[in-house]
């Protein structure tokens, strides 16, 4: 029978994996927490920005935008656990318990799931629209919901599992370098899943991007297409080339860092650029609202409602109506999918 080694510090379990653990703020550690901090700040307010958009505008209340809003919540979720691991690392690890130290890694791991998890759902979101060329998804409000609870309930449990039972409190000798708590089978099919999930978003981009490209090649031989359309398929283009580029860079170096850590390299110096992959894996939930959201120009609209909301109930800045025609009232936006007049 296996010894369990559950009352034992934080302390205990870094020695084990050989882990520093400082006891005094080293300007190392100052600047990453001051970084940290920073960072999260900012992906709270842009993301709680395009939440509070979604809500209030009447023309976001469609499925791509539900899945963006939820997006925006996976993230604002992400600054919250950032923020928190920021307040509970450096020399305040080690006054940490084993519960504390889990639920701060339960928060970092549930909220970075449900962020990939929500950018596959818009990727086959966006897949479905671009190739039926449709207004908005067909899907109904109520598939919407089942769908982003879906994605919690994903997220809550590759983030808890540790928690109750995939931890190596039982098994010393397979504690992970990085989180020595943490069984390294666990990082291993943490890192596994999502780099599969990012293949399969590589492979959905990428048909988009070869369907647009093909469609511009076929429509540029016409000379009575739209240019509106054109403009279109340029911008969707470049969306899905920032899309790709911003996680490829963010989430590409975290993974494979888990993924080295979790299969037991030794000769590989891990703990050297943990902080780092940590917090580039953080920024792209910042980035994620401007890619998605910032992009859209109703979008852009609304925040700028939102931010001189003093200013227009002192009438001094006045939004400008421009009335479309029923060709321009249904167009893609600049960040690829549709948008529809609030008066049809």
């Amino acid at each position: 029978m296996k010894h369990c080694f559950y009352n034992e510090s934080v302390e205990f379990f870094y020695n084990n994996s050989r882990k520093e653990l400082t006891k005094h703020w080293r300007t190392k550690d100052v600047l990453v927490v001051a970084l940290g901090l920073t960072v999260s700040v900012i992906v709270l307010l842009t993301n709680l920005l395009v939440i509070t958009a979604i809500i209030i505008n009447r023309r976001f209340h469609y499925p791509i935008y539900y899945l963006l809003g939820n997006l925006a919540a996976a993230d604002l979720f992400a600054g919250i656990a950032y923020m928190f691991l920021m307040f509970h690392t450096g020399p305040r690890t080690a006054e940490l318990s084993v519960k504390t130290w889990f639920i701060r890694q339960s928060l970092l791991d549930t909220s970075l799931t449900a962020s990939v998890v929500n950018l596959l759902a818009i990727a086959v979101e966006r897949h479905q629209t671009v190739f039926t060329m449709q207004l908005h998804s067909k899907m109904s409000n109520q598939r919407v919901m089942i769908l982003i609870f879906c994605i919690w309930v994903t997220a809550l449990l590759l983030g808890l599992i540790p928690s109750y039972g995939w931890h190596c409190l039982c098994a010393l000798e397979k504690c992970s370098s990085m989180a020595p708590l943490y069984s390294r089978s666990y990082l291993t099919f943490w890192a596994i899943s999502n780099l599969v999930i990012f293949l399969i978003m590589v492979v959905v981009y990428t048909h988009i991007f070869i369907y647009v490209k093909r469609k511009m090649t076929r429509m540029s031989k016409h000379t009575s297409f739209h240019p509106r359309y054109k403009e279109t398929m340029i911008s969707l283009v470049k969306t899905v080339t920032i899309i790709l580029s911003a996680f490829v860079i963010c989430w590409t170096p975290g993974q494979v860092v888990l993924l080295l850590d979790g299969l037991g390299c030794k000769s590989c110096n891990v703990l050297a650029v943990e902080k780092y992959v940590l917090l580039l894996a953080e920024i792209n939930s910042l980035i994620n609202a401007i890619v998605y959201s910032y992009r859209d120009n109703e979008m852009r609209s609304t925040f700028r409602r939102i931010l001189c909301f003093v200013c227009y109930r002192n009438s001094k800045y006045t939004p400008t109506v421009v009335k479309l025609n029923t060709t321009d009232r249904r167009t893609l936006s600049q960040n690829g999918h549709f948008t529809v007049d609030s008066s049809i």
